[in-house]
C-alpha cells in the first residue's frame, strides 16, 4: 500500500510518501518539504499567532494535495514539540481540522523517542545489540536507550537546535560569551538524564539521526547524501570538538557554504553542534553512526505492524 506520514516538525512540514507492506522495508516514493519555522512563529505567550496558524493550514492542504496526487492510500498526520508546547495547540488543532480535515495526533516527547529508537532498531537489527539512540529536532533532543523494540528508558529535552538558537544565540556570528552560556545550559540539562540510562549498562552500538547530526558528519567527511542510503557515515567526538569552535567563529552565510549545509538550517547548526557535542561528551561516545531512519519512519512501521496481516 501507499503511505504518506505527514510531520508537522518545529522546522518543517514534511510529507513523506512510501511504498509500505507488512514485513518489508518502506520503500520512499515522494518527498514533499516546507520550511515553516512553527517554533519561531511563537508570540511571547508562547502560542502559535493568526499568521503562524493560517501559513500552518497552507502548508497541511497543500501537503493533502500532494499525497493525493501521489496516490495515497492513508495519510498519517502528527505533530512534535513546536505545537506541543503552544499554548494554544488545542485550538491551533482544531482549526487545522476544521478548515482541512486534518486531525494532527500530537507525539509526546516521549514517543518521539520511542518511535525513532524503533525505527533505528529496524535499520540497524538485532545484532546490533544495545543500541543508544540520539536525535537532535528543531524543538527538542530525545534519547532512548534499548535491547528490544521498545526502549529500557526514553527522554526528551527541550534542547532543540531552532529553539536554542532562538532563545540563546541572537547574534550572526553569535556572541562567545553566549555560546559558552549555552554551551553550560546544554550540558547540565543533559548531565541530569545520564544516570537514567547508565544503570542499563554500557551500549553495544550508538546511533543518531536527524537533519543535525547527518550535516555535522557530513562537514566531518562522512558521504555525501547522494552517495546512498547504504553507505556508512559515522562522527567522531574528536572531529565535532575540532569543529564547533570554528562553526561558531562563523556567520550564518559562511556556515551555508559548508558541504552539506542546507541555508535554511545553517543559522542552527551552532546550536545543533553544541547540543551533539555535550551528548557525546556525557554519554561517554567517541564516535556514532548515523542512522537513515528516524521518527516519520518509525510511525509508518508501527502502523504497518497494526495491519490485519502485519
Amino acid at each position: 500500500m501507499r503511505l504518506g506520514v505527514l510531520d508537522v516538525g518545529s522546522n518543517t512540514v514534511h510529507l513523506l510518501v512510501v511504498d509500505a507492506h507488512p514485513g518489508a522495508r518502506p520503500l520512499p516514493a515522494h518527498s514533499h518539504k516546507a520550511e515553516l519555522r512553527l517554533a519561531e512563529l511563537l508570540d511571547e505567550d508562547g502560542a502559535i499567532g493568526p499568521e503562524g496558524v493560517d501559513r500552518l493550514i497552507a502548508t497541511v492542504v497543500d501537503a493533502q494535495q500532494a499525497a493525493e496526487d501521489k496516490g495515497c492510500e492513508e495519510v498519517l498526520p502528527f505533530a512534535t514539540s513546536a505545537v506541543r508546547e503552544a499554548t494554544n495547540a488545542d485550538d491551533v488543532l482544531a482549526r487545522v481540522k476544521a478548515v482541512t480535515g486534518v486531525d494532527l495526533q500530537v507525539l509526546s516527547g516521549a514517543e518521539e523517542a520511542r518511535l525513532t529508537f524503533l525505527a533505528a532498531r529496524r535499520w540497524f537489527g538485532w545484532s546490533a545489540g544495545r543500541l543508544l539512540v540520539l536525535d537532535i529536532g528543531g524543538g527538542s533532543l530525545e534519547i532512548a536507550y534499548g535491547i528490544d523494540e521498545e526502549p529500557d528508558a526514553a527522554v526528551s529535552l527541550p534542547l532543540g537546535a531552532g529553539r536554542l538558537t532562538g532563545a540563546m544565540l541572537p547574534g550572526d556570528p553569535p556572541d562567545p560569551q553566549d555560546v559558552r552560556a549555552l554551551r553550560r545550559h546544554v550540558r547540565a540539562s543533559i548531565a541530569r538524564t545520564v544516570h537514567e540510562f547508565s544503570r542499563f549498562g554500557k551500549p553495544d552500538h550508538i546511533v543518531a539521526t536527524s537533519k543535525t547530526f547527518k550535516q555535522l558528519a557530513r562537514i566531518a567527511g562522512a558521504a555525501r547524501s547522494g552517495d546512498g542510503l547504504y553507505v556508512q557515515r559515522t562522527l567522531s567526538h574528536t572531529s565535532l570538538e575540532e569543529w564547533v569552535p570554528k562553526l561558531a567563529a562563523m556567520n550564518t552565510a559562511q556556515r551555508a557554504t559548508l558541504p552539506g549545509v542546507s541555508e535554511g538550517r545553517a543559522g542552527q547548526l551552532v546550536a545543533g553542534a553544541l547540543v551533539a557535542e555535550g551528548a557525546m561528551d556525557l554519554f561517554g561516545v567517541d564516535e556514532l553512526e548515523i542512522c537513515p531512519w528516524a521518527l516519520r519512519e518509525g510511525v509508518i512501521l508501527r502502523r504497518l505492524d497494526h495491519l490485519p496481516n502485519g
